[in-house]
């Protein structure tokens, strides 16, 4: 098949990789590049830290208090943060091996109400967060997304395309429309890894979408096939 992939470089490029020893053409284009954010560490003393995104764990290589980060366990929602964090330098690594519903749960079973709060390293203008935990929680952005002028659609006819994230399915959905080849964009099969990230491709109108079984990049490849 010929395929598109729409995440950011680090992860798209092992993507790629994967699929092409698949026997897949594949073209990668970052939509969106990651941009690290200078945050400050809470005063008071923290339980753990959380993170939903490898970029998290990513942004933090160069933060002036890496060590202390580091020293702490960290929970995690995906086998892929979960490599990341250990990447990074943290030791004691815990993943919900899921999505956020079950990184949830996990800080449920492992956190209670009279801990000290846990360290939530996330994204800025997330699709959600971990409030919804219970848990005592503090967050620091430590990254955003930000548009990325010289990423273009590719040229030619596609089979299909991966969606890793909302943002990135929702970029995918501007640069089409401002190139004006939205119809064109919607045509092939719109490979998500969950529905959230498929929401504005079905709305955009894209017929042929297929969602991943497990919201990680084993199950996308999957989901493709050989070629």
């Amino acid at each position: 098949m010929r395929l598109l992939v729409t995440r950011p470089q680090h992860d798209g490029e092992r993507t790629a990789a994967r699929l092409r020893a698949r026997g897949h053409h594949v073209t990668l284009a970052p939509l969106l590049r990651v941009e690290p954010v200078d945050f400050e560490l809470p005063r008071e003393p923290l339980s753990a830290v959380a993170i939903t995104s490898a970029n998290a764990a990513r942004a933090i290589a160069r933060h002036p208090r890496r060590d202390a980060l580091i020293a702490l366990p960290v929970f995690t929602v995906g086998r892929h943060t979960a490599e990341a964090a250990r990447a990074a330098g943290f030791r004691a690594v815990e993943c919900a091996d899921g999505d956020k519903d079950d990184l949830i749960a996990l800080l449920r079973a492992r956190v209670n109400e009279s801990s000290e709060p846990l360290l939530y390293l996330a994204g800025e203008n997330r699709a959600g967060d971990l409030a919804a935990s219970g848990v005592p929680l503090l967050t620091a952005v430590a990254y955003r997304f930000a548009p990325d002028v010289a990423a273009a659609l590719a040229q030619g006819a596609l089979d299909g395309v991966l969606h890793f994230s909302r943002r990135s399915a929702q970029a995918y959905l501007d640069c089409a429309a401002r190139a004006r080849i939205l119809e064109r964009a919607l045509a092939p099969v719109q490979f998500c890894l969950s529905r959230q990230v498929s929401q504005p491709l079905a709305a955009a109108g894209a017929a042929a979408i297929r969602l991943a079984p497990q919201p990680d990049e084993a199950a996308m490849i999957d989901l493709v096939g050989p070629a």
